[in-house]
């Protein structure tokens, strides 16, 4: 749609999509914060361990994209460092992975609550994620099945097929505008639980659910390659990380929930 945001001569392009990326890293940073003094962690702390948590999902999330298309990148290996892999969104459940084991570290090193850290920044991720998934969509990357409907998006700019493959001149499900929605819904929810949050882990493994069961609905969506494994193809490898995600999820709030929050922490 708009993947330029402006360019300087013929040396520098700054791309609408990094800025938005860049936005959403520091819109979910910021909200992890806001959401600090409640589990009884010190902002200063959050926002230090968001920044390497944003680093390690951007490396879990271009790793997993490689892994998805591995059929493309094992022939054309070259392809891994050149500019369209690095303008790819990248497969979201990889970088949270990452996020979320650096996380688990940190607090076993640290002797933090996981569950409380996971709190903290779960609605900052829901948030973070909007603004990424606008970009994604003003870069073209994501896109959806060919629609015949009103709400059907054409991406017209040669650019973003050069930089990332979407078809041209052909009405699509914008499914990334489907997810920034999903998200921001998501977000909402969230923190209306806070209020009502009753053991250290239930705003983390709301968040995983919520989002596992928007990615798998979506995923039937989307028309970008994913990798499809699976009962002849029929699930991408995303919708199979969101069935491992939603199930983790699932175990993880059993779990938590025998240890409830003392009523002066709640909420």
């Amino acid at each position: 749609m708009f993947p330029k945001l402006f360019t300087l001569g013929d040396f520098y392009t700054q791309h609408t999509y990094g800025v938005l990326v860049a936005l959403a890293l520091l819109v979910g940073i910021y909200t992890a914060g806001r959401f600090a003094p409640r589990a009884g962690l010190q902002r200063d702390m959050v926002w230090n361990l968001g920044v390497y948590m944003a680093l390690a999902g951007l490396v879990g999330a271009k790793l997993f994209l490689v892994v998805s298309e591995w059929r493309f990148y094992s022939e054309n290996l070259s392809e891994v460092f050149t500019l369209s892999t690095l303008n790819a969104g990248g497969v979201f459940q990889g970088g949270l992975l990452f996020a979320v084991a650096l996380v688990i570290g940190y607090a076993w090193h640290h002797k933090l609550e996981f569950s409380s850290l996971g709190d903290v920044y779960a609605p900052g991720l829901a948030l973070g994620h909007v603004f990424g998934r606008l970009g994604c969509f003003s870069a073209g990357c994501c896109w959806g099945k060919p629609a015949d409907l009103s709400w059907a998006v054409t991406f017209t700019n040669p650019y973003s097929a050069k930089i990332v493959g979407v078809p041209l001149g052909i009405p699509l499900h914008p499914t990334q505008l489907y997810e920034a929605l999903a998200e921001a819904v998501i977000f909402g929810l969230l923190v209306l639980l806070w209020r009502r949050r009753s053991f250290p882990g239930q705003i983390f493994a709301s968040y995983l659910m919520l989002y596992a069961g928007v990615r798998f609905l979506i995923e039937f969506f989307r028309g970008d390659p994913r990798g499809a494994v699976f009962f002849q193809g029929a699930l991408s490898l995303p919708q199979v990380l969101s069935i491992g995600l939603f199930v983790a999820a699932s175990l993880f709030w059993v779990w938590q929930r025998r240890h409830p929050l003392a009523p002066a922490h709640a909420g």
